[in-house]
């Protein structure tokens, strides 16, 4: 059997999608299934058992044996949460467990850690382990997931294969329940499609034109091709990034968007809300030299290809992965 935590929400219900193309069908999935709205993501999927989050640690002690891998994606990700309690408890000390478990039942683990950690950026966003400690993030969700990477990594016990995931910008089908942290292409569609225009956030950084902020948006295909990868390659256990490895500009994005949806570009501008404008990263780019390194050579989808893909397979039909 393999472990998916989070298993409605947007990445980890692809990853379920990409194991069950693979003939893998003996899934468990874990997750809060109370929220409705996230239920489209599980349904039609080749599913072994439903596990409540709540109920996990006890169902894995009495099923730990035919455990072969556990993805843990399951986390509080709303970038603007600041309950510390809310954030320690699902991110920090829910992982803390996950860990031990793996150690304790030898269960080979792959968790999702996130580019918020690397803050502003002024220490580059290269995934060296010797600089995790020093990362100063800029809101309390991108703390919660770099406590946790520096906890693992001052462990003695480990698993005896992991992988902490830094996911960069990442988008694409199965994300229509995230609301305000739905990625910035699944806003522009919804905007283009019922008004034919679209709105960008200003740059208050004079460094930076309006429009020109720049980030590392990655497919969510590739993100769990990469993890697939993992669970076979399980050697080489660290912290890596996870991006498309290009930074690209919030305009590159909106004209692919309206490119993809057939319709004239229309874009204006607005003020960063002031709740995210001090914490706001205007530029990320994701060193995947250290993926890359390890033997994990499949390319990456362009944003260009990414987004058409993304908007005529997924949005326009309204259709999940």
């Amino acid at each position: 059997m393999i472990v998916v935590t989070g298993a409605a929400g947007f990445i980890a219900s692809c990853l379920v999608s990409r194991l069950n193309a693979a003939n893998f069908n003996d899934i468990v999935v874990v997750d809060n299934f109370s929220v409705a709205k996230k239920l489209p993501n599980v349904e039609g999927k080749k599913i072994k058992e439903f596990v409540d989050r709540h109920d996990f640690f006890t169902w894995l002690d009495k099923n730990y044996e035919d455990v072969e891998f556990i993805f843990h994606l399951g986390a509080r990700t709303d970038t603007t949460e600041t309950n510390l309690d809310v954030l320690n408890l699902l991110n920090l000390d829910y992982s803390k467990k996950m860990w031990n478990a793996c150690c304790e039942y030898q269960i080979p683990l792959v968790y999702a850690s996130s580019a918020a950690t690397y803050g502003s950026g002024t220490l580059g966003y290269d995934d060296d382990e010797s600089i995790i400690s020093l990362l100063r993030p800029l809101n309390a969700y991108g703390e919660s997931k770099n406590d946790f990477d520096i906890w693992a990594l001052e462990q003695t016990a480990k698993p005896f294969f992991w992988a902490g995931l830094k996911f960069f910008n990442v988008y694409g089908p199965n994300e229509y329940h995230k609301g305000r942290m739905a990625s910035v292409v699944m806003h522009a569609f919804n905007s283009i499609k019922e008004s034919g225009r679209l709105t960008l956030f200003r740059s208050h950084n004079p460094d930076y034109e309006d429009g020109k902020q720049m980030r590392d948006f990655v497919y969510v295909k590739d993100v769990v091709d990469v993890m697939y990868w993992l669970m076979h390659h399980r050697k080489n256990s660290g912290i890596y990034n996870l991006g498309s490895g290009e930074a690209r500009t919030f305009l590159d994005l909106a004209f692919n968007t309206f490119t993809a949806m057939g319709a004239d570009i229309n874009i204006d501008f607005k003020d960063t809300p002031e709740d995210i404008r001090d914490k706001y990263q205007y530029y990320t780019q994701a060193n995947m030299a250290k993926l890359k390194s390890i033997g994990y050579d499949k390319p990456f989808h362009t944003l260009e290809e990414g987004i058409q893909d993304y908007v005529q397979n997924y949005l326009l039909p309204g259709t999940y992965l």
